[in-house]
């Protein structure tokens, strides 16, 4: 028994002790002895890398978050009035309902479709709160897996953000891809995207991002987000939106909205994760929404009493004050106006940085075009750099993002940005981007 083997060791040597002492806990410790070693998060790990580099001038271009011309994280005026005015509306901190808080949800649903929007209208639209955009798409992928034929893959683009094979593989969906990025121009591959889309089985799952396409930077225009739909529509497939940047993008949050209003004006069946980490600056409160557009009334109460089932079995209920201070400053003229002026500021702020990146660049006489800089848009720019130009950049110059080339373009400011340039020109003077 394990009572009188430990007995036994309590009457031998020291050395002895210790020896038959690690072999016992061995014994009882092995239920995991067959896990491996995860690999690190490789965003995380740049920042790591970051914070240990004692340079002075170390540049952090990896992580997604805004950051202001002093490289300092930027509280919104609007986020800090509307916490005060939570205070004032709410004065608990109790359990909210599984689908979340009613009034987030519905200002939620009205920034992303519009407060004209038909579906809304109509009560077609069902809506939980969820933990940012990555609960939002656990939540969707979680549905899909539950009500979709089985075995029913999602396709993505080609490129995409890290983590969404990670969010739709863990919940036991098979991931395809479809051409979306030309490496060659570093822009979109719409005939590819198009070809891809047109050959899809029809009832497909497609995940397409709404706008600020992560990590290329690179979105289809109007006319052909209108191709999209068409082809979409065509084959009777279910769309995934991913719109993390709504009003980050280009400051205009109807101009950003565009594809999600298209298609659902269309009544293509959509599926929605909206994310306030980047628009409002909650990156730590988590703080999203889940939506389906349906054919009816009856059939969103449906969908919303499904999804409130997963959702409970995930995290039972979504965290308050987050939510509490979007609603705030959403259902309030004069703060939702200072809001649509901020969040146009920290976008416009990014655009300045492209393009003075590639004046910077011009500046440095760097032969290459750097023009795909500035037609790409959002946070994230794909710069054309090969891994072993960014591994120099860190190691020789103290300038860090991923190795695919995607740089985040906020972390890039008045005082960095001639460095950042000049560097990116002496690694790749005598190479091919």
């Amino acid at each position: 028994s394990t009572q009188s083997t430990w007995g036994i060791i309590k009457m031998l040597s020291n050395s002895i002790k210790k020896d038959l002492y690690k072999v016992v806990q061995r014994s009882f410790s092995s239920f995991w002895a067959n896990v491996q070693q995860g690999p690190p998060d490789p965003i995380f790990g740049i920042t790591d890398a970051f914070r240990k580099d004692s340079s002075s001038q170390k540049v952090n271009l990896g992580a997604g978050t805004y950051r202001d011309d002093n490289g300092k994280p930027f509280v919104l005026e609007c986020v800090k009035k509307g916490q005060a005015l939570s205070q004032q509306k709410y004065h608990d901190y109790e359990y909210l309902p599984v689908p979340g808080l009613a009034p987030f949800t519905d200002v939620s649903i009205r920034l992303a479709y519009g407060a004209d929007s038909q579906a809304i209208k109509e009560k077609r639209v069902a809506a939980l709160q969820a933990l940012s955009g990555t609960g939002s798409l656990r939540l969707g992928a979680e549905f899909i897996r539950k009500f979709m034929p089985a075995g029913t893959p999602i396709y993505m683009p080609d490129q995409t953000w890290a983590n969404h094979k990670n969010i739709f593989t863990s919940a036991g969906l098979q991931i395809k891809e479809y051409r979306y990025y030309q490496p060659k121009t570093r822009l979109l591959n719409l005939e590819g995207l198009l070809e891809d889309l047109n050959n899809l089985p029809e009832r497909s799952v497609v995940l397409l991002h709404a706008c600020a396409h992560n990590p290329t930077g690179v979105d289809p225009s109007q006319a052909e987000w209108r191709q999209i739909r068409d082809i979409i529509q065509k084959r009777n497939a279910l769309v995934f939106f991913d719109m993390a940047y709504q009003g980050f993008t280009s400051g205009d949050t109807e101009l950003d909205a565009y594809a999600v209003r298209l298609f659902a004006d269309a009544n293509i069946p959509i599926l929605l994760a909206q994310s306030y980490a980047k628009n409002f600056g909650l990156y730590g409160m988590r703080v999203g929404c889940f939506s389906v557009v349906c054919q009816s009334e009856e059939e969103a109460r449906r969908v919303q009493s499904q999804a409130t089932i997963i959702a409970r079995g995930i995290w039972s209920n979504p965290p308050v004050e987050g939510a509490r201070i979007v609603e705030s400053v959403l259902n309030d003229k004069e703060l939702s106006q200072l809001w649509h002026k901020e969040v146009k500021i920290m976008a416009d702020r990014v655009k300045t940085m492209r393009d003075q990146l590639v004046v910077n660049l011009r500046k440095s006489g760097s032969p290459h075009d750097w023009s795909h800089i500035t037609k790409q848009i959002g946070m994230f720019a794909f710069t054309g750099l090969q891994p072993p130009q960014v591994e120099t950049l860190a190691r020789d110059h103290h300038i860090y993002f991923t190795k695919d080339g995607r740089i985040s373009i906020s972390g890039l400011n008045t005082k960095n940005i001639e460095y950042v340039a000049q560097c990116f020109d002496k690694v790749t003077r005598d190479a091919k981007i």
